[in-house]
């Protein structure tokens, strides 16, 4: 909590009184975005005041067990990202992997003509699969291991526990589909 409230407030001196549209990846993002978002709140940015903000949803989903899809799949229609044009976003995601799944959605909302994006992501991990791709705030960096757990998940299970861990191998072939 002390380190998702040291980034609720660098994030929030970053921005002026201009208003930010906060969203949260689902699933996995879901308790690392509340969290933030409450400690957002309380924050000041450079002028002193809290920041406005609005809260949105997103699912994105690339993953089957512990293996990326190679597809990613965005709930959000056309028309919803078309009202994010002109707005500033921050993406609120749970982890970020290779990082080839929040490089397509970036893509994606590339069209949309949106006046800032910037990703915050609980955790960073380090991989010999990564592309390269960092966000702008991270909370911490993990090894090369499929964590679980404060609602990251392995095939839907997990999100439940309070703690962050890593998934062993019986873990894996137990829940797997």
């Amino acid at each position: 909590m002390d380190r998702i409230a040291k980034l609720a407030q660098i994030i929030t001196s970053e921005y002026d009184n201009e208003r930010v549209v906060v969203c949260c990846v689902l699933k996995g993002g879901h308790q690392f975005f509340s969290d933030l978002v409450h400690y957002m709140k309380k924050a000041l940015n450079r002028q002193g005041k809290t920041l406005p903000m609005t809260l949105e949803f997103i699912r994105v989903k690339s993953y089957e067990n512990d293996k990326s899809s190679g597809s990613v799949h965005i709930s959000m229609s056309d028309k919803e990202l078309r009202e994010l044009e002109g707005k500033n976003l921050l993406l609120v995601e749970d982890i970020i992997d290779t990082g080839n799944t929040m490089k397509k959605l970036l893509e994606r909302l590339q069209q949309y003509n949106i006046k800032s994006v910037k990703v915050a992501s609980l955790l960073l991990k380090k991989t010999p699969l990564s592309c390269g791709y960092v966000p702008d705030y991270v909370g911490f960096a993990v090894p090369d291991l499929f964590v679980v757990g404060y609602c990251l998940d392995y095939n839907d299970i997990f999100r439940d526990l309070d703690h962050i861990c890593a998934i062993s191998e019986t873990g894996k072939l137990k829940y797997a589909i």
